[in-house]
């Protein structure tokens, strides 16, 4: 297909590439051009503005916030503005519920399609095209896209017709794994502080009652204290949360731990935590218990 990509940072760098190397034709845009160079050299396009991949059958977007969306796809120079009619805009960031609806019917008012198709997986599972990705929007736009999600994951959940279902479920994803972040945090914190090791703690739990990878690579990341470099800053942590939360107010359903781990994201980065991977909130168990063998750095 004949496509564009814009956000190029380490997930979209790593999806951009499989593209290329899957034999799509891709242009690729990102504000910072340095951040084109190495797709370029790997076969891609470059766009040197947003018009300039917006002129394929379809545009996938990968951006940090729902700021960054909205400034990429409703700005008078942005996609809706340049995609032609009945191409399709493929939203795999993890924004808003409200910001999904609104992008679906901005693009049917300019006569373009929208899929909601956000993933599951960090940059290691992006680059060796592993990701889950969840997928909604009308039937036709989501099979059109099936060559492009074969190429960037090993598998494709539909979940709908109306956008923003992707989204939400997205969202919901994000609470769980920092619920799991969390409680594996206090476990590791009370039987470190004990004198077990950590190590060999995390190895127990994962081979035998939490075999999930979750537990395995967030749990081999709190007990060894490993939240730099940042594979998913604690910020992005952050916005999920609150994003998570405020579709629960508009849907009437508490979520008492989304409540939790909102103030523990806002304590970590109230503490210079901004560089750091969202699994230190992990480590403020261990801060909070006065074990200064596992000071969050």
């Amino acid at each position: 297909m004949k496509i564009g990509f814009i956000g190029l940072g380490r997930m979209g760098s790593a999806m951009a590439a499989n593209l290329v190397k899957a034999g799509h034709d891709v242009t690729v845009f990102n504000r910072s051009p340095e951040k084109r160079r190495a797709l370029v050299e790997l076969g891609a396009r470059e766009a040197t503005s947003i018009a300039g991949a917006c002129r394929g059958e379809a545009v996938i977007t990968m951006l940090a916030d729902d700021t960054a969306v909205s400034r990429v796809a409703l700005a008078k120079d942005g996609v809706i503005g340049n995609l032609p009619r009945g191409a399709i805009h493929i939203s795999m960031s993890t924004i808003s519920v409200e910001l999904s609806k609104s992008l679906a019917q901005a693009h049917a008012d300019a006569g373009q399609r929208f899929v909601a198709a956000p993933v599951f997986g960090r940059p290691d599972a992006a680059a060796a095209a592993k990701l889950f990705i969840v997928s909604a929007g009308e039937a036709a736009a989501v099979e059109a896209c099936k060559p492009l999600f074969t190429a960037l994951g090993q598998k494709t959940i539909p979940i709908g017709a109306e956008p923003q279902a992707a989204n939400l479920v997205k969202l919901s994803g994000n609470f769980l794994l920092a619920t799991v972040i969390e409680a594996l945090g206090e476990a590791i914190a009370l039987v470190g502080k004990a004198g077990i090791d950590r190590g060999a703690y995390v190895d127990l739990l994962t081979a035998t009652i939490f075999p999930a990878p979750v537990y395995k690579t967030y749990g081999a990341l709190i007990a060894g204290n490993k939240f730099q470099p940042a594979a998913f800053a604690a910020p992005l942590g952050y916005k999920d949360i609150r994003l998570a939360l405020a579709a629960a107010e508009s849907l009437r359903v508490p979520l008492p731990l989304g409540s939790l781990l909102h103030d523990r994201f806002l304590r970590l980065l109230a503490q210079g935590g901004d560089s750091l991977d969202w699994a230190a909130i992990g480590g403020l168990a261990a801060q909070d218990a006065g074990d200064a063998q596992s000071a969050i750095a």
